[in-house]
């Protein structure tokens, strides 16, 4: 297999540095060049078509954000951008997940030395750039039809919808939930976030979609036309039935590497609700939420997987349908069709 080739690209020389330390150690990496600012970026990626770029959000002339937009649109390549995670910077790279970043990484503080995650992360992108201009002409632009999914229903529809996502689950998620009607099924999702950023994403995914979108606190009643998103953070969220369905947040260890895991959303769903089900697994790397998924399934579930060609990483996706927990395979932009319409 060939080296993952990479661009980094930092205004600052000590971070620049840093990074290509933490990369030279591995031998299936090999940083080719880089960067000080996206105009030289954009010369570098030119000449030498980096299977990934890393990317800083603060620069002078043009942000990362901007530049990155531009990469989406004009030369579609893997981006991991590197930033302080602190409450400015958690928007600012919660935007870049939406346009399309492969993931993010907080710089190291100043005791820190190297970027433990991030060699593992660049050999993960380089996998995903083969597929991303062709995903990117046919299937990340929501398709809105004019009409409410919900008034045209020729399924009966789930009384619960379950998500699962990881990296490129942002974009995904926007996707799928701006073509959610207004009284949609009660509907839960894990997103692999870190906590800074699941409150904002929150919000954002309730600006795109006619549902009402909020970060779980724990303890709500699953309602018609609400969508729950998962904290990140120390606990799993699980969906209880008692007297009436409920979200509760519970602290456990890790499950699949993930708190909060699909894995345990999906089997809290197959244990504890009684009505009928759908649970729909989206890119990621990993296998999380495979298992829980094929719990769904074996408890009467609809089971549905984003494709290959769709995902920006097919991972969790390809598991779950290697194991038989997905009942079909769809593109991103069918997704939402299928679950109240049946196509």
């Amino acid at each position: 297999m060939c080296a993952a080739s990479v661009l980094v690209v930092d205004d600052s020389v000590t971070m620049r540095a840093l990074i290509k330390h933490a990369l030279s150690r591995d031998p299936d990496i090999v940083v080719v060049g880089e960067a000080a600012n996206p105009y030289e970026a954009r010369d570098k990626m030119k000449q030498l078509d980096p299977d990934v770029v890393t990317l800083d959000v603060e620069m002078p002339n043009m942000n990362g954000i901007e530049f990155l937009e531009k990469i989406m649109t004009l030369r579609p390549t893997p981006v991991i951008m590197v930033s302080n995670l602190t409450a400015p910077g958690a928007a600012a790279t919660l935007a870049a997940l939406e346009i399309g970043a492969f993931d993010c990484i907080a710089k190291p503080s100043a005791r820190e030395s190297m970027f433990s995650e991030l060699p593992g992360l660049i050999k993960e992108a380089a996998k995903a750039k083969s597929g991303m201009a062709k995903r990117r002409k046919g299937s990340v632009t929501p398709h809105h039809s004019g009409s409410d999914p919900a008034r045209d229903r020729r399924v009966q529809l789930p009384h619960l919808v379950a998500i699962g996502s990881s990296t490129g689950g942002v974009e995904a998620l926007m996707q799928v939930l701006s073509e959610f009607p207004a009284d949609c099924p009660p509907t839960v999702i894990v997103q692999h976030l870190p906590a800074a950023f699941t409150g904002s994403f929150a919000a954002r995914l309730d600006r795109v979609s006619r549902a009402r979108v909020s970060e779980a606190k724990g303890g709500e009643p699953l309602l018609p036309g609400h969508v729950y998103l998962a904290p990140g953070g120390m606990r799993h969220m699980i969906v209880k039935q008692g007297a009436r369905a409920t979200v509760a947040l519970v602290e456990s260890d890790t499950v699949s590497g993930h708190r909060p895991s699909v894995d345990v959303l999906f089997a809290s769903i197959a244990k504890n609700f009684s009505g009928p089900t759908c649970g729909v697994i989206l890119t990621g790397m990993g296998r999380d939420g495979a298992q829980g998924l094929l719990q769904m399934r074996k408890s009467g579930a609809q089971t549905f997987g984003q494709d290959e060609e769709s995902s920006l990483v097919y991972g969790m996706p390809r598991v779950a349908h290697e194991i038989g927990a997905v009942e079909r395979q769809l593109p991103l932009g069918r997704i939402a069709r299928q679950i109240f319409n049946g196509g």
